[in-house]
């Protein structure tokens, strides 16, 4: 099977372990990065070169952002300390470890802090999964912001790199959900010096050794994967207005090569064989006749363009322009053939360079085969952390994501490439959680990424992969391009599963089922070995124009799935269920698609206790379509296609109430809805009404959903669950917090 990224081998990238080291590598590898002054003593070090501030608590793992970037930089001869969690109101805990030699880096964490600190009704959350003891508060609200405002108190002078989710998704003119405005970009408000989109090793390798050698961060303007501020376009560069850009409509039409003139026929400005076919066009045509002529389009050299996005004041106060800026913010996202982007701040322009190229097989190695500790700093005791408890028994095995969901940050954050490890380090990582993770069963707990069964799937031709602009390889169908082949994945559960004291590999990322049916052999695989009882899958809604504004597939596929998952379950001897996710509130539904939803789960008895609503995070599509009402996956204008958006919060409650109809507390809410939608019929008792006529009797303090209380009335109980229904779930899976997500990707 081809690597995923072989054809971006001719492209110009460094590869990340060819940088000679900085001279701070005599050191050696320190047991875990200092968070403190005594432990910079106990390694022998006077100073820090680089300090990353976190918003997470600091867990020696490469799951989690500061810990990787912080063990890439080491490996790369650099002394990097960490901050975290700090208490962001005193600029004297920014001084804790002294003053970084290099640059100071800073992370929100792994999570945007405003999806970590609120709810999507904007209620502020009472834990944190990336906090000892799930505590809450120990982040401020727009964390890049204020660490960096504290860095810049601390030390004025020390270069100031911001990266990771929170900065990624907030690089341009941005909606920001809970203000309810447009904001600016994130580089003005925290007066970063540079910031890092995307996956940041390649980017951040080369800054830091540049920075080392003597070079003004304020003059390195030339990585991908960057952004900064300037003052003005340089020269030697072709302006693209984007509202010219933006003139094909659709997503899937390619950009036409050529272009269609009137004027005198002349054999001139054709090659011999267009020139040929014009002569016997021109024979064929009345006397006086001036035909169309085919001119092919002189080739470009996109490396110098730059496409400029409507302004921040533009945007900020015109929703279909804020719409449009999205649309080809996305298109201008293959890292084959994407350009240089430029959007004006007042008298400042916000230069976002093409997106890195991503890792190689070998690249991905090297950086999951770093000296982990595996574990959480010490300094934590016994304190849990449940983002680590969650993942702790884990393996990464890729990342990327070319699904494109509309909802979703990962494929803005990660790209659609799909970059995988290597099998032999895949392996390793097992072997070493086996022998040095404390508390290890035996079980491995997942063996995925962003998504489960995306491991070195490529495009079939490095030519289409890297010319290609359309937003997802999965939408509305599987591109003929995609190569769906499942068998390096199924080769390497086997081999997992085979080593030496592991009992089981389970699979607890969520599944790509569309592309999974492709492949009856994996399906069969992944169901009767690594399925622990329950499979995740997400079909997120029931009706087809919804799903077309979520970019998903439609039910059929998971029918399909949906058989063969009980086929091969039964072969087994095996009862096991899947356990499907909804989302309620997209953009693009109404009361009657929700409703339609409910009786889907009434006819198959589903009752979920998970249900997510729909959040608008920055620079999702889906985002842009909550905003503005309009449909970015199309050409956007002021008279295109209108998108309804369940905004207000009894709306919101509504739709979610709907995927929650077996829930007494709802009850109420949904029988007035059904009367107002003249539904009334689907109120009653019996097996064919949606909810019963009667509410049950309040009693003892027995909390529902909403927090109202509610006892169950002698009347006929909810009959217990069966097919992967919650009543028989396990008490720990229907608690489970999807913790390590930023938002669910599939």
């Amino acid at each position: 099977m081809r690597d995923s990224m072989e054809l971006y081998t001719t492209m110009l990238a460094k590869p990340i372990h060819s940088y000679r080291p900085y001279w701070a590598k005599r050191f050696g590898v320190a047991p875990i990065l200092p968070t403190t002054r005594a432990e910079m003593d106990v390694l022998g070090w006077d100073s820090c070169d680089i300090i990353l501030v976190t918003g997470d608590a600091y867990i020696d793992h490469p799951s989690f952002g500061m810990a990787l970037v912080g063990r890439l930089l080491e490996a790369q001869g650099f002394r990097v300390g960490i901050i975290a969690q700090p208490d962001w109101q005193d600029a004297k805990a920014f001084k804790a470890l002294g003053k970084p030699n290099l640059y100071f880096g800073v992370t929100a964490g792994n999570m945007d802090s405003m999806v970590n600190r609120y709810t999507a009704d904007r209620k502020i959350r009472s834990d944190d999964a990336y906090t000892p003891d799930a505590a809450a508060n120990k982040r401020p609200d727009r964390a890049v912001l204020v660490y960096s405002q504290r860095c810049r108190e601390a030390y004025s002078d020390v270069p100031l790199v911001i990266g990771s989710f929170e900065a990624s998704l907030r690089r341009i003119a941005h909606y920001d959900y809970w203000s309810d405005k447009v904001r600016r970009s994130v580089l003005l408000d925290s007066k970063a010096d540079i910031l890092i989109f995307g996956n940041a090793e390649r980017a951040l390798v080369e800054l830091s050794h540049r920075i080392a050698k003597g070079e003004k961060v304020s003059e390195i303007q030339d990585i991908r994967g960057t952004a900064f501020l300037r003052k003005a376009i340089p020269e030697g560069w072709d302006e693209i207005e984007s509202t010219k850009l933006d003139r094909p409509g659709t997503v899937d039409k390619h950009i036409d090569p050529y272009e269609m003139k009137m004027g005198k026929a002349d054999a001139s400005c054709a090659t011999e064989e267009n020139g040929a076919q014009a002569n016997v066009a021109r024979s064929t045509l009345p006397a006086g006749t001036n035909p169309i002529q085919i001119i092919r389009k002189v080739k470009t050299d996109r490396s110098n363009q730059v496409v400029r996005l409507p302004a921040y004041e533009e945007v900020a106060a015109d929703p279909v322009l804020y719409a449009h800026a999205s649309r080809v913010l996305h298109l201008e996202a293959n890292p084959g053939n994407a350009r240089a982007l430029v959007q004006k701040h007042g008298d400042r322009e916000v230069w976002l360079n093409p997106p890195p190229i991503p890792l190689t097989t070998k690249e991905m190695d090297y950086v999951y085969d770093l000296p982990y500790a595996r574990k959480p700093h010490p300094a934590y005791g016994a304190a849990k952390i449940p983002a680590w408890e969650m993942i702790r028994f884990s393996v990464n095995i890729m990342r990327g994501c070319f699904g494109g969901c509309t909802f979703c940050s990962i494929t803005e954050h990660e790209g659609r490439i799909i970059q995988s490890r290597s099998e032999e380090s895949i392996l390793k990582e097992i072997e070493e959680i086996r022998d040095k993770v404390d508390g290890f069963t035996g079980v491995i707990s997942d063996l995925g990424g962003p998504t489960a069964n995306m491991y070195r799937i490529a495009c079939k031709s490095e030519t289409i992969e890297k010319s290609c602009r359309k937003l997802s390889c999965v939408y509305p169908g599987i591109c003929d391009n995609l190569n769906t082949d499942h068998s390096a994945l199924i080769h390497l559960y086997r081999k997992a599963r085979a080593i030496k004291g592991v009992k089981k590999i389970l699979i607890g990322s969520g599944l790509r089922y569309d592309l999974a049916v492709k492949s009856p052999e994996y399906v069969k695989e992944l169901v009767q070995h690594h399925v622990g009882g329950y499979l995740k899958i997400a079909p997120e809604h029931s009706e087809d124009h919804v799903l077309s504004k979520m970019m998903k597939p439609g039910m059929g596929a998971y029918d399909e799935f949906k058989a063969m998952f009980e086929k091969f379950s039964a072969e087994a001897g095996k009862k096991q269920y899947l356990i499907p996710y909804f989302i309620a509130a997209h953009p693009g539904t109404t009361d009657e698609d929700m409703l339609n939803l409910a009786l889907w789960l009434k006819k198959y008895d589903f009752r979920l206790d998970q249900v997510q609503n729909f959040t608008p995070t920055p620079m999702a599509m889906a985002t842009a379509m909550y905003h503005s009402g309009k449909n970015p996956l199309r050409k956007v204008t002021a008279d295109s296609e209108d998108v309804p958006v369940p905004k207000a919060g009894n709306v919101r409650k509504l739709h979610k109430a709907f995927i929650r109809y077996h829930d007494p507390a709802n009850w109420p809410m949904l029988r007035e809805a059904l009367k107002k939608m003249g539904r009334a019929d689907l109120i009653g008792n019996g097996k064919k009404f949606l909810v019963p006529a009667y509410q049950p009797v309040v009693s003892s303090l027995i909390k529902q959903s909403d927090g109202s209380a509610f006892k169950p009335a002698s009347k006929p109980q909810a009959k217990s669950a069966s097919r992967g229904k919650s009543a028989n779930m396990p008490k720990a899976f229907n608690n489970f917090k999807n913790a390590a997500r930023p938002t669910r990707s599939k």
